[in-house]
């Protein structure tokens, strides 16, 4: 496993990074001071009503409002509305630091990884749910024996290709996202790597596995991800290594 202190002080190429957001006022502040120099933040408001987005405005990200509910339909309005060659994703509730995707963002950029994903490492008992991790490593198994990918984990903090990405089709606008995004990247022979992040405890209640509710819907979702056929993207994730 990759280590998370390796990565250079500073890009040479244009990055954005996705921030889907959902009442994340007491989070934003810490987040966004902690978005790497240069990158542009992309906070996507999912229907906040804690004034995120004018939070947000004030602390200088680009806000992006997306009135469908669901982590993914935040996640890809996020990607629409990025410019930039590599498009980063992280949540926005202060459980993941973004300063830690420079280095997902250079491997990607060196063509030595298509998707790069960040296996979380939690640093408190209270950070990461036992029902949650269980729910996680299951999936894992299952995304393995669907696509032979050997991932530890499924989180929301990742690095790839814009246009690549795109060229996913993915269409899942609820939790089944991140797994799509993968399933999908597999089934077109993406390199798909992970780096170990540190997890915290997030600041307010998760909108997932913070409830029953979401914990069922999330299942839900990711069951029918991984029922579907395997199919291609239309293109290839990176030129480095055609």
């Amino acid at each position: 496993m990759k280590p998370v202190n390796d990565s250079p002080s500073a890009t040479t190429y244009a990055v954005n990074v996705v921030l889907p957001c959902l009442d994340e006022a007491g989070a934003l502040p810490w987040v966004l001071e902690r978005v790497p120099p240069g990158w542009r933040a992309i906070v996507v408001d999912n229907g906040s009503t804690d004034g995120s987005p004018a939070l947000a405005r004030a602390l200088g990200a680009t806000v992006v409002t997306e009135p469908r509910r669901g982590f993914g339909a935040a996640c890809h309005a996020g990607l629409l509305a990025a410019d930039a060659d590599i498009v980063c994703f992280c949540d926005c509730d202060g459980s993941l630091d973004p300063a830690l995707l420079v280095p997902f963002a250079a491997e990607v950029a060196a063509g030595e990884a298509d998707l790069v994903l960040g296996r979380r490492r939690p640093r408190s008992r209270d950070a990461w749910p036992l029902h949650a991790r269980a729910g996680n490593l299951a999936l894992a198994r299952m995304l393995h024996r669907r696509t032979g990918l050997r991932l530890h984990d499924l989180g929301p903090m990742r690095a790839a290709r814009r246009e690549a990405l795109l060229a996913l089709d993915l269409t899942d606008r609820r939790s089944g996202y991140p797994l799509q995004m993968v399933v999908r990247a597999a089934d077109a022979g993406w390199r798909v790597s992970e780096r170990d992040v540190p997890y915290l405890s997030r600041t307010g209640k998760s909108k997932v596995t913070g409830t029953w509710r979401g914990t069922w819907q999330a299942v839900q979702d990711m069951r029918e991800v991984l029922r579907e056929a395997p199919r291609p993207a239309r293109a290839v994730a990176s030129e480095a290594h055609r």
